[in-house]
């Protein structure tokens, strides 16, 4: 007995892989439209803000040009912390999904403020950083923002990675590359399977993830001082998963509990409790 894809017709054989090839590449376009959404166009310049900052240029180990802003520690001139015994130390700053670099110098005026140089960057896709975006590629920009700051002098036991929603996952990555003197998960998630769940609690989208973003499986590997931050009330993100991540992460760790949606403003205890533990772990060498 013949069965019933052997009596179809050839030209209807022929379009079942095209309709699964269409599947998967709609299925690819979503999980991208929803994983990145850059900005090309820049938000003004770190002396326009109020800050006293410079432009930097720097490249990826696959070649790609990316563009970085060097923000100095409020009322202190001259060069990036870790040349000079007593300097400000550093955070190395990796943003989140949206926008880029030039949106997060609210932030960067903050935490300046608490008397940290920032090295802000843009992944490749986003503001003048050339490239497309994918999980591969911000790995390489977050490993290559990481050794420009090495080879300007500052050591890793003198810099903070502050990583923001996505920029989570890379600055952990980061991290465990190229360990930092302390690293901040600000509004993390656990994996982009997790969120797919989260968002489409309906749909079955977790099975065909091919960004992972894998957080919840990398933690606990982490050899720097760790602080998480979350809000009970962002409405992206559960706080659920920031407590998975903390439960699995090794010691020294804390949890700091905050205020506000997941794309508010830096509210000032914020400010004050992130500032309070870089300058626990990252004192001078």
């Amino acid at each position: 007995m013949q069965t019933a894809i052997m009596r179809m017709p050839v030209p209807i054989l022929w379009l079942v892989p095209v309709l699964v090839c269409a599947f998967m590449w709609g299925i690819r376009a979503f999980e991208r439209l929803n994983l990145y959404a850059p900005d090309q166009e820049l938000g003004g310049t770190p002396d326009e803000h109020g800050l006293d900052g410079e432009e930097v240029l720097f490249t990826a180990e696959d070649g790609t040009s990316l563009h970085g802003c060097l923000v100095r520690a409020k009322g202190r001139a001259g060069q990036p912390g870790g040349r000079v015994r007593g300097q400000a130390s550093v955070i190395l700053y990796f943003h989140g999904n949206a926008g880029n670099l030039t949106g997060r110098f609210a932030r960067a005026a903050a935490l300046a403020s608490g008397g940290f140089d920032l090295f802000l960057f843009d992944y490749r896709g986003y503001g003048k950083s050339r490239g497309r975006p994918s999980e591969k590629g911000l790995y390489q920009d977050g490993r290559a923002a990481a050794r420009w700051l090495i080879a300007r002098g500052v050591p890793p036991e003198r810099t903070a990675y502050y990583g923001e929603s996505l920029g989570c996952a890379v600055a952990l990555q980061t991290a465990l590359e190229l360990p930092p003197g302390a690293l901040v998960l600000d509004s993390g998630f656990t994996s982009v399977k997790d969120m797919a769940r989260v968002c489409f609690p309906r749909i079955p989208l977790h099975l065909f993830v091919t960004e992972r973003y894998d957080n919840i499986a990398k933690v606990a590997g982490l050899r720097s001082p760790l602080l998480i931050v979350h809000s009970a009330q962002d409405e992206l993100i559960p706080i659920s998963m920031a407590e998975r991540m903390f439960a699995a992460a090794p010691e020294p760790k804390r949890f700091l509990r905050a205020l506000g949606e997941h794309n508010d403003p830096f509210l000032s205890a914020r400010v004050r409790g992130v500032c309070a533990f870089l300058h626990e772990h990252l004192r001078a060498h």
